[in-house]
């Protein structure tokens, strides 16, 4: 019923190693959900409560179809169809309060309850010999075993009395203490191998007791660990906090609950690509009622316009609500906006397959969001007011382009350091260290692209793929990736570069590419990228860059060559 894949490793947008992830799939439920965790403990501790959290459900409908297969008479089956109404009328409602739900409960995460504070549990034989544990009746300790006192043979064969030597009984007596002797015998060996299986059992089930409170010990340490890491804002604990707060969101059994978390150490952004419901597991039956008549049930669903309209409206309420929960549980305020990207994979009934769109996106502020009285909004109307993007009637999935996408699996990515700092205005940037100047290029672009909530990484010089920098704008008109070359020349650059730029901004998907230089380009350069998604900056465009953020520094061709030939 269960299956569970393979245990992955999972990579920050570095590419550096950040813990593990796993797939696991429920065939009966038809649920499939995405774990990860930084340490493999914490990893199957997420493993052991999603697991737990479908037995529940799934004995639960196992339960309800076991009820219903019950043969029932005309009155029970008149008291069923009611029952089944008030149970379609209550989904329908949960549906209507999505966002009402949330807002009496306290989203940060309980630490003591992702902790594993269960008491250990394993099947006894010897249940006269355990103690057990208050009213739940959990074993807590097991008691040592009386060892069983071997018969003495003396107290057995006594003395015959001399009235039965003399009437001939003394081979009675004889037979009959031979074989109280020997019941006795068989009774001790008996309790012997018994004591020896208890002392056993006993030995296995506290070297099994002492293995689980060591494991429990250790889990819980690295629990402590990780809230503690939370609390200095390291960023995969953010990550990983965030994923918490949105796996205890309590939604309807039939929505599904996956999603990817991403997040922006240097501006405080999450994002956040969340699966949604698709318009099939939205409830839409209404009232059941049972004809005597025809002795059969019969449902009547919402029309196809209502139940349209109440997806349309649960879809603003998640968004809003994930908002919330997210800004609600950020206790130590790591996170200065949040973008929610709404994914929903449906059938295409045009085509007949199954398609993974984007229908829905808004990014919020924390400061301006925590501003909303969310009790009291109209959801689509808070939506748009935020600026969100999404088509008119959600339920028709008409994908649309996120406010933000990022891609941060792409394991070119190094770590950045500044240079801009070191700079003064003697400084010769033509003349600077290959590598010092794509970080330089990197720092500029970030600082240009961050009031919009942007992002530049640097590629790995080894596999580059013709790329040295990447940046994401999330600027729904003019953005999206642009990819960034930096070239620290002392010569004028020549068409080639801006033919290759062009080919990696085709290759790459990138709406737009950008060439950095410390020198100049030539004519060829510049009609080439006519018409183009190119930008071509030269050095003086650059040293404008660089005093528009605050930073001084100067191009020498010429010394540059000596200093670079000389070296």
């Amino acid at each position: 019923m269960l299956r569970k894949g393979h245990v992955e490793n999972k990579y920050t947008s570095t590419g550096k190693p950040s813990g593990y992830t796993i797939e696991l799939y429920h065939k009966g439920l038809d649920e499939i959900r995405h774990l990860s965790g930084s340490d493999l403990d914490i990893l199957e501790g997420k493993v052991h409560n999603q697991t737990n959290s479908w037995d529940k459900k799934w004995n639960k409908k196992l339960e309800k179809k076991e009820k219903e297969r019950i043969s029932l008479d005309k009155q029970a089956k008149e008291e069923l169809s009611l029952n089944k109404t008030k149970e379609a009328k209550d989904n329908l409602l949960s549906i209507e309060k999505i966002l009402a739900h949330t807002l009496d409960i306290d989203d940060a995460v309980d630490w003591d309850t992702v902790k594993n504070n269960e008491v250990f549990f394993s099947n006894i034989k010897s249940h006269e010999y355990i103690t057990y544990r208050g009213k739940d009746g959990y074993p807590e300790n097991i008691n040592s075993v009386n060892e069983p006192v071997e018969p003495k043979k003396y107290n057995y064969f006594k003395k015959i009395p001399i009235l039965k030597v003399i009437f001939g009984q003394k081979s009675k007596v004889l037979m009959q203490q031979e074989n109280e002797w020997k019941k006795a015998t068989n009774k001790w060996e008996k309790d012997k191998a018994k004591q020896e299986e208890l002392e056993n059992e006993q030995r296995s089930w506290v070297k099994e007791k002492e293995k689980y409170e060591d494991h429990q010990e250790i889990y819980n340490k690295k629990i402590d660990n990780f809230k503690e890491n939370y609390k200095n804002k390291d960023p995969e604990a953010i990550i990983e906090y965030c994923e918490l707060v949105l796996n205890n969101s309590e939604y309807p059994d039939s929505f599904p609950k996956d999603f990817e978390v991403q997040y922006n150490e240097v501006n405080g952004m999450l994002l956040v690509d969340y699966e949604l419901p698709s318009l099939n597991d939205i409830p839409n039956l209404n009232i059941v009622k049972y004809i005597k008549a025809r002795d059969e049930f019969e449902e009547k669903y919402l029309s196809q316009a209502a139940h349209a309209k109440l997806f349309d409206a649960s879809i603003y309420q998640i968004s809003l609500r994930t908002l919330h929960e997210l800004f609600e549980a950020d206790i130590v305020d790591a996170l200065t906006a949040v973008n929610f990207n709404g994914i929903v994979t449906d059938t295409n009934p045009a085509t007949g397959h199954k398609e993974t769109n984007c229908i829905i996106s808004i990014q919020a502020k924390k400061d301006e969001f925590e501003q909303i009285n969310l009790s009291s909004v109209e959801p689509k109307q808070c939506f748009k007011s935020l600026k969100g993007v999404g088509s008119s009637k959600l339920s028709s999935m008409t994908a649309i382009r996120p406010i933000l996408e990022l891609d941060k699996s792409d394991r070119r990515f190094k770590d950045h350091y500044n240079v801009a700092g070191n700079l003064d205005s003697g400084f010769n940037l033509a003349a600077m260290d290959w590598e010092d100047f794509e970080h330089l290029v990197r720092e500029l672009f970030e600082k240009e692209f961050a009031k919009n909530g942007g992002e530049v990484k640097v590629t790995q010089a080894s596999a580059d793929g013709g790329v040295d920098a990447v940046a994401f704008d999330p600027d729904p008109i003019r953005g999206g990736k642009i990819v960034i070359q930096a070239k620290r020349y002392t010569n004028t650059v020549g068409v080639t570069a801006v033919r290759d730029l062009y080919g990696t901004v085709m290759s790459e998907g990138a709406t737009k590419g950008i060439l950095v230089t410390t020198a100049d380009y030539g004519p060829d350069s510049y009609e080439f990228a006519k018409g183009k998604p190119l930008t071509l900056l030269n050095g003086s465009n650059l040293l404008h860059l660089l005093e528009k953020h605050g930073h001084e520094a100067r191009i020498d061709i010429k010394e540059a060559k000596e200093i670079l030939n000389g070296s």
